[in-house]
């Protein structure tokens, strides 16, 4: 299990899918808990890029991977 998401990064649905879009991702990551109906679009762009889909157990686990202290549907982690 990762202990957090190293480089750059991006989180939340917003700004995951504008990083979708602009191809900039190397990976994203959704929360196994987060509503499907908010997160469905971004795993049917995301397969359709070819991305890497990780999934983690929660939204609060997936927000401590990102360093942040509220939980959070969705991340990327970014090209270089």
């Amino acid at each position: 299990m990762l202990n957090k998401l190293e480089g750059k990064k991006v989180v939340g649905i917003k700004q995951t899918q504008k990083a979708i879009i602009n191809m900039r991702c190397e990976a994203v990551y959704i929360a196994e808990d987060a509503e499907a109906k908010l997160i469905e679009p971004l795993v049917k762009l995301a397969k359709e890029r070819s991305l890497e889909l990780v999934y983690i157990d929660t939204m609060k686990s997936l927000g401590k991977l990102c360093g942040i202290d509220v939980g959070a549907a969705v991340a990327a982690t970014l090209k270089l």
